[in-house]
This record gives C-alpha cells, sequence and structure tokens, in this order.
C-alpha cells in the first residue's frame, strides 16, 4: 500500500483549473449516467435502512464499524482497475470539474498524480483506522474528543477516490462488470454520510446528479400482461407455458 502518511500533516485542496492553470477542457459525456448502467445495482432496498443507528448502538461505534468498512470496500473496489490508474493516465487526482492537490502542514503545494493521492488517501486512511486510540477496539476504551473530525476527514478523502473512479475509470469498471458494485457501493456510502453529515454537500455536489439517481429507489418492474386463459380446443393450447 505505501509508506503510511499521517493525515495530520497532509490536507487537500481543491481546484476548478489544471495544475498549469489552464481551464479544463469541456466536459465530456458522462458514461455512468446513461440509464442501461445506472438500473444495475448489487441490491435493491432501501439503502437507507443499512444505516440508521440502531437503538442498542453507541454513536460512535456505529461511525467507527461503517468507516472502517467503507475504507476497506472502497480500498478494494479501486484496486479493481489500479492497473489502468497510472501517472501517465492520471496525471492529476481529477474528478468531474475539480483537481485535487496535497498540501503539507506548511502550506507547501504538492503535486500528485492519481495514484500517488490514492495511495496517501488509503495508507493515511488506514493509520487512522488501525490506531487503537482513535478507533478502540477493546471494552470500555473511550473514542477520543477528535473522533469525529477525524471520521469527516476520512469520509472526505474516500469520496474524492470514488469520484475518480467514476469520472476517470467507469469505462474500465463496466469492462470488468463490477458496475454494479460500484453503484451499491457508491449509493451506500453516499445515504451514510447524509445520515450523519460527515460529508460537507459543497464537497460533493460535484456528483450531485449521480447521487439523485443512485440513492432513489429502483422504480419496480413492469408489470406482467395478463396470459390469455387456456383454450380447451387443442392439446397443444394446453401444454403452453408463458415464460417471465
Amino acid at each position: 500500500m505505501g509508506v503510511l502518511v499521517c493525515c495530520d500533516c497532509f490536507f487537500y485542496r481543491k481546484t476548478k483549473t489544471k495544475p498549469n492553470g489552464k481551464k479544463p477542457p469541456a466536459e465530456e459525456k458522462k458514461l455512468y449516467l446513461e440509464p442501461e448502467y445506472t438500473k444495475i445495482r448489487v441490491v435493491d432496498f432501501d439503502l437507507k435502512e443499512l444505516v440508521v443507528l440502531p437503538r442498542e448502538i453507541d454513536l460512535n461505534e456505529w461511525l467507527a464499524s461503517n468507516t472502517t468498512t467503507f475504507f476497506n470496500l472502497i480500498n478494494l473496489q479501486y484496486s479493481t482497475i489500479s492497473e489502468f490508474c497510472t501517472g501517465e493516465t492520471c496525471q492529476a487526482m481529477t474528478a468531474c470539474n475539480t483537481t485535487y492537490y496535497w498540501y503539507d502542514e506548511k502550506g507547501k503545494k504538492t503535486k500528485c498524480t492519481a495514484p500517488q493521492y490514492v495511495d496517501f488517501v488509503m495508507s493515511a486512511c488506514q493509520k487512522l483506522v488501525t490506531d487503537e486510540e482513535i478507533f478502540p477496539t477493546k471494552y470500555g476504551k473511550e473514542f477520543p474528543n477528535s473522533f469525529e473530525s477525524l471520521v469527516k476527514k476520512i469520509c472526505r478523502y474516500l469520496f474524492h477516490v470514488l469520484a475518480h473512479l467514476y469520472f476517470s475509470h467507469f469505462k474500465e469498471t463496466v469492462a470488468l462488470d463490477l458496475q454494479g458494485h460500484l453503484n451499491t457501493l457508491y449509493a451506500h456510502f453516499i445515504v451514510f454520510v447524509r445520515e450523519f453529515n460527515l460529508v460537507d454537500p459543497k464537497e460533493t455536489c460535484i456528483m450531485d446528479d449521480l447521487s439523485e439517481i443512485l440513492c432513489s429507489p429502483l422504480p419496480p418492474p413492469p408489470a406482467a400482461a395478463p396470459s390469455a386463459p387456456a383454450s380447451t380446443s387443442s392439446p397443444s393450447s394446453q401444454n403452453h407455458v408463458t415464460e417471465r
């Protein structure tokens, strides 16, 4: 996964221009918004039922469990196309009309290719979710006061990775027949961060078009046409079977 990077030493800034200062080219058609792809999901039930805080569960425990799960799933999803995300194909970490940069604690700008940025994200998130002082796993261990802000930071970073997957690697995802998994993972994540206000809507608005489609329940399948009553006039009609 690369060298672990303390997330306290890095934070992102975004811009709507390329690293060289030029304006981005006209927005290309968003393949991931095509109905033939958005209708493909792994599950078809209301994802809100999965994210609502259970009555018997502590809020921080719930946030920790879900955040760790999303980190692992998004890391796994990215790994499926990582061979296509290189310094040559993705010279900047882009999503829609946004380019993400890293800045160190002194405000020094660091130019990153997309794979470098994702490596920073995953390394920083891994360091956090495996830190017993931040994500305690032992009974009775208290969560730090900064826990919620750190969860928000992780979720913000993970959103960047998801957005990049759709913007730059959706064709590869379709070629691998994994668009259903990506759609379900994205919708689940967005419903979760909305439920607990973990990511500023100004951050996620670049993907609002997709979010509104995927976070809405799938339309019910069309009703099957009623089959004609069987006729007793011939043996062949009695053996007819309607396929559905």
